[in-house]
């Protein structure tokens, strides 16, 4: 899509995105960790990963749905399931959010370059700078097996999350 922001202004394109369909192969990636090392989704094969892509640290949204993350990390882990959260924030960003909710899982900076795992799933929200807030479920070959792209200001809860993870 051609967008012209005034007249004679430079045109840019847009390329349309969307999430990476159910049966495609997870990409890899290997992003800084709140836990200081640098995680990669291969370090999870042989058990389910749930990837929660969220805009921004800090947001109220944000905040209430990675807390019942938090909250329901049991019911994960009852499915051996690792969950990793992913936004654009730098890392010390993340490590003071995480601190400040007593978050039990990794926060992954997609920071540099910006939003590339986030691009690499079809979740990136260039004109935000942001990841939408998106959800995948993967089997424990690396195989996206659910997906849900949940509007900015609404939090998906986990629902879905327990569902997909009971169907595997």
């Amino acid at each position: 899509m051609f967008r012209r922001s005034r007249p004679g202004a430079r045109e840019t394109i847009q390329a349309p995105l969307s999430p990476l369909a159910v049966g495609t192969e997870a990409p890899g990636f290997t992003l800084p960790a709140t836990e200081g090392d640098d995680v990669s989704l291969s370090d999870f094969r042989g058990q389910p990963v749930v990837l929660v892509f969220y805009p921004a640290d800090w947001s109220p949204v944000c905040g209430d749905q990675l807390a019942l993350y938090n909250e329901v990390l049991p019911l994960f882990e009852e499915h051996q399931a690792q969950v990793l959260a992913i936004s654009a924030d730098g890392i010390w960003c993340h490590r003071a959010f995480a601190e400040n909710r007593n978050l039990r899982f990794p926060l992954l900076a997609d920071f540099e370059p910006k939003g590339a795992v986030a691009r690499a799933y079809g979740v990136y929200d260039a004109k935000a700078g942001t990841s939408k807030r998106a959800l995948f479920v993967l089997d424990a070959e690396g195989i996206i097996r659910w997906s849900y792209v949940s509007p900015s200001g609404v939090n998906p809860g986990a629902d879905g999350i327990l569902a997909a993870l009971e169907a595997l």
